[in-house]
């Protein structure tokens, strides 16, 4: 049920948290896959502003997957905290680029920090001692990718321009994963800049300076990647 990929812990859905006990500051992170199967519970789980987003979702397939993925992360969330999941109290921390109460989501009173990421059939947790951030993406189509890859970085550019056209969408997905999940970490999300922090097309993620940051296997066709600040 579970595999070692550094600096992650990868778990299944069904698996419980290993004692209940949390990350250590090592820079390391539990991941979870959450079901994505129809939770009719799930709607009861939620406060009022998921309640609302989750109601103005106006396909039914991203109403089901946003409950299936929100309703699982505060399942998950309140084992670890030794409460019901409807107890679970998000807050936000302030932004780090313009100090706005829209910043990371956050556990009130928690001790450690998570971070949820949906896309396709797939949702994926990260818990962690330290700042985390997650990311999942499902492969775009060739002429996607080839369209948002020019707000990359220079380099990340020209790498993407030198690759088969083939391969190209794979290696889009797992940069822009990769930078997702920093940013995630970070608290500043798409604001901070797809183009400012240089992460790679190859098959390691670049170093950046504070954090461990992981490609992630968790199904074909799909991208997934972690980033833990380090202490």
């Amino acid at each position: 049920m579970t595999m070692e990929i550094s600096p992650v812990r990868v778990l299944r859905a069904g698996d419980t948290p290993e004692s209940a006990s949390l990350p250590v500051a090592d820079g390391t992170a539990a991941l979870w896959l959450l079901p994505m199967a129809e939770d009719p519970g799930a709607p009861a789980l939620l406060d009022a502003e998921e309640r609302r987003r989750w109601q103005a979702l106006i396909r039914a397939d991203h109403r089901a997957r946003y409950l299936a993925a929100h309703g699982g992360l505060r399942r998950l969330l309140g084992r670890y905290l030794g409460i019901r999941a409807d107890e679970v109290v998000f807050v936000r921390e302030d932004c780090p680029v313009c100090g706005g109460p829209h910043g990371r989501p956050a556990v009130r009173d928690a001790g450690f920090h998570f971070s949820l990421s949906h896309s396709g059939d797939l949702a994926l947790v990260a818990v962690a001692a330290t700042p985390v951030g997650v990311d999942v993406e499902a492969h775009p189509e060739a002429e996607a990718s080839a369209l948002v890859a020019d707000s990359l970085h220079p380099r990340e550019r020209e790498e993407f321009a030198r690759l088969p056209e083939e391969t190209r969408p794979a290696a889009f997905a797992q940069c822009w994963a990769r930078k997702e999940a920093y940013l995630k970490g970070t608290g500043e999300g798409l604001a901070g800049g797809l183009d400012r922090t240089y992460m790679g097309m190859g098959a390691e993620p670049a170093a950046v300076p504070g954090w461990s940051l992981a490609d992630v296997r968790v199904a074909p066709s799909y991208a997934a990647a972690v980033a833990v600040a380090r202490q």
